[in-house]
């Protein structure tokens, strides 16, 4: 399979780039986020067309994540246990950030892949109520990985249950080469010691990041602000990730992050990343 990650800043606005990618790219299944609508607002019949199911998350014109798979979709949850919710009082809600589903064909002796697509709060400031919202966030989700990879019962088998897939915008640059210029996020966050230790924590607990082995340099980046040229500039940061279990970890035989699609005119902030998967 080849499985994509795309933050891709309003479905609505940006359905053609994402068939464009589709069609270029040969992917097989994509994880988007941002897609900043209610699902029965979005049109989906050139997904369809291709051979593609869909399934979406939103609750309103902010957020928003989606799956669409030509190789199966089915078990679609919209909700990781224990998520905190953002809001006070009535009108705290868990917002529309995670969405899984097993997708793939899988052979009878392989393991189905659960992906998720997973959209981790910005955090704003350090000292914004989101900071702490975005690292229970994480926190939430380390502990939904840690599960998958433990046994359920007596007798089970020690190793991983099934395959696990984390996909999505993590608003997190673990690693200092992971910006363009670390001294220009000094005091922000993206960069802050319990953020980059909560990544570290994710991938403690038995996940790898699939693309950084596979990266032609450092500086190789996913995200760039619009505001002053800063694709033009190579001014980005690596904040796009595919974190696989062990399992997923050893079928990956490739990856990519598709830095022309984010030179086209008209295209998200941030460039789709791109693994190849041989379960």
């Amino acid at each position: 399979m080849r499985i994509a990650t795309w933050n891709i800043n309003s479905l609505r606005a940006r359905m053609p780039r994402l068939l464009e990618v589709i069609d270029r790219r040969d992917i097989d299944v994509i994880a988007l986020q941002e897609i900043k609508a209610k699902p029965e607002q979005l049109d989906l019949s050139g997904l369809t067309e291709r051979g593609f199911e869909v399934a979406a998350h939103g609750l309103n014109q902010w957020n928003g994540v989606a799956i669409a798979s030509r190789v199966g979709l089915r078990e679609v949850r919209r909700e990781l246990p224990s998520l905190p919710t953002w809001g006070e009082g009535a009108d705290a809600v868990v917002e529309a950030r995670a969405i899984g589903a097993v997708v793939g064909e899988a052979a009878r002796d392989s393991k189905p892949l659960e992906l998720w697509s997973l959209y981790i709060p910005n955090g704003r400031e350090l000292d914004h109520p989101h900071y702490p919202y975005k690292l229970a966030w994480l926190e939430a989700l380390r502990k939904y990985g840690a599960a998958r990879l433990t046994p359920s019962g007596p007798g089970e088998d020690s190793g991983e249950r099934s395959a696990t897939l984390f996909a999505g915008d993590f608003n997190v640059a673990p690693t200092d080469a992971d910006v363009w210029d670390i001294a220009a996020f000094e005091g922000k966050t993206h960069v802050s010691a319990p953020e980059r230790e909560a990544i570290a924590a994710i991938e403690k607990a038995g996940y790898t990041d699939l693309t950084r082995d596979w990266l032609d340099a450092p500086g190789t980046f996913t995200y760039w602000d619009y505001k002053g040229l800063k694709f033009a500039k190579k001014q980005g940061m690596r904040i796009d990730f595919l974190f696989g279990s062990p399992a997923v970890h050893e079928a990956t035989t490739g990856a990519m992050i598709d830095l022309a699609e984010r030179a086209e005119k008209s295209t998200s902030d941030h460039a789709p990343v791109i693994v190849d998967v041989h379960l």
